[in-house]
């Protein structure tokens, strides 16, 4: 897979707007120094031009909640491995997102600068990679990857563990400066249990008051921003009410959980596809048993609550949070919201919402004159039946990325 930067014009193809839930006539779409030029006319002399032959053109995807080191589903394990392995296996995972159309990722532990400068320098053909390197965890709390007997953490800057443990509001407070000195684009909290975590219960609160508010303020004073892992109702308003603006996976969220939302203008992000993955295929990937135990506790509950959710007008952006050889499923999730969501909705989820969420409005998931040139060309109307996006070897036919050519067919 490599990328092209040439000059590019793409004619007789039809873009699709998200926001309008409406597709163009056939038009003219010209690309360069990674920027969409114009929209309209006619190509250039000095164009490489693509015929689109009447398809669909959308933004590029963008997934809010993945692990790019995440090589196994034994979380715990990652702290013995090879941080210079896992970057390879991180490079891997990060060009088969973008053959699957998508062009932007957010990281939501573990990615450092390392990674997100080699994808924006062009070493290897790589989404956009918005990083928060490692995420905080109290003791005990979800990225304490330690078993009961044991006292260790590693001190790798940036991998291989995906969290950096710390108690109290100066080690919070010094642990989100940190990240935020390495160039992080946001903070991760753990704000609950979870399932990956072998000592935490899922219905646990994390993180005192004083020590959510310190995080906040210095992404705040970064201009940058917290986001928090949160699968009770009480873990997610707490959060909301202390200034987290992005709750991932949410599985549990009540009615006062969206009113929260709206009040605040925070985002949820559901990983629902990750759900059913570790109860098929979790263990066969390295998921510990104790974890298998917890899938069930989350894996019912999350569809109710993404009704909840978007009846209720909450900002909601695409998430997968898919580890090791389950990253293959990363575009199901669009036919598992597709069973309570309309298909503009979803679009929006992994287009304009997921870009407003990533404080990259009128860049990412728009096809205008300015924005990024990440794209990609369908085969198929996923307005019609968005669940066509789950399959992209059949319904992508070219992915657009920094205004080069990834793949086509």
């Amino acid at each position: 897979m490599q990328l092209d930067h040439s000059h590019r014009a793409i004619t007789n193809v039809r873009l699709l707007d998200p926001e309008t839930e409406t597709i163009s006539e056939p038009t003219t779409l010209r690309m360069s120094d990674d920027r969409i030029v114009s929209i309209g006319g006619t190509a250039e002399s000095g164009d490489e031009a693509l015929d689109a032959g009447g398809r669909i053109a959308m933004p590029g995807l963008i997934d809010c909640h993945v692990h790019v080191l995440a090589n196994t589903a034994d979380l715990g394990r990652l702290g013995d491995e090879s941080p210079s392995y896992l970057a390879i296996t991180a490079m891997n995972s990060m060009q088969d997102a973008l053959g699957r159309g998508f062009t932007t990722l957010r990281d939501a532990g573990g990615a450092d600068f390392g990674l997100a400068r080699a994808a924006e320098e062009g070493l290897f053909p790589a989404p956009r990679l918005f990083y928060g390197g490692k995420a905080i965890s109290q003791t005990g709390g979800h990225a304490d990857m330690r078993a009961p007997g044991s006292s260790v953490m590693d001190s790798h800057q940036c991998c291989p563990h995906m969290g950096v443990v710390c108690d109290g509001v100066s080690e919070v407070r010094r642990a989100a400066r940190h990240q935020l000195r390495t160039g992080a684009d946001h903070i991760k909290l753990m704000l609950s249990g979870g399932v990956a975590s072998p000592t935490d219960r899922v219905d646990s609160t994390q993180f005192s008051d004083e020590e959510i508010r310190a995080a906040v303020e210095e992404a705040e004073a970064a201009n940058r921003y917290a986001l928090g892992h949160a699968y009770t109702a009480k873990a997610i308003n707490r959060g909301l009410r202390l200034g987290v603006r992005s709750i991932e996976h949410g599985n549990l969220l009540d009615e006062e959980s969206v009113q929260l939302f709206r009040e605040y203008d925070a985002f949820l992000v559901p990983t629902l596809v990750t759900y059913e993955r570790l109860k098929e295929d979790g263990a066969a990937n390295g998921l510990p048993q104790e974890s298998q135990d917890k899938v069930d506790n989350v894996l019912h509950a999350g569809m109710e609550a993404l009704r909840l959710a978007d009846e209720g007008g909450v900002n909601i952006a695409y998430g997968s949070d898919l580890l090791g050889g389950m990253r293959g499923w990363q575009s199901h999730e669009f036919s598992i919201r597709a069973r309570v969501q309309s298909p503009g909705s979803i679009l929006r989820s992994a287009t304009t919402t997921a870009a407003k969420l990533l404080q990259s409005e009128g860049d990412l998931g728009v096809l205008a004159e300015g924005a990024y040139a990440d794209l990609v060309l369908l085969d198929r109307n996923p307005l019609d039946d968005v669940t066509v996006l789950s399959d992209p070897e059949t319904a992508i036919s070219h992915v657009f990325s920094r205004g080069g050519l990834v793949t086509g067919r």
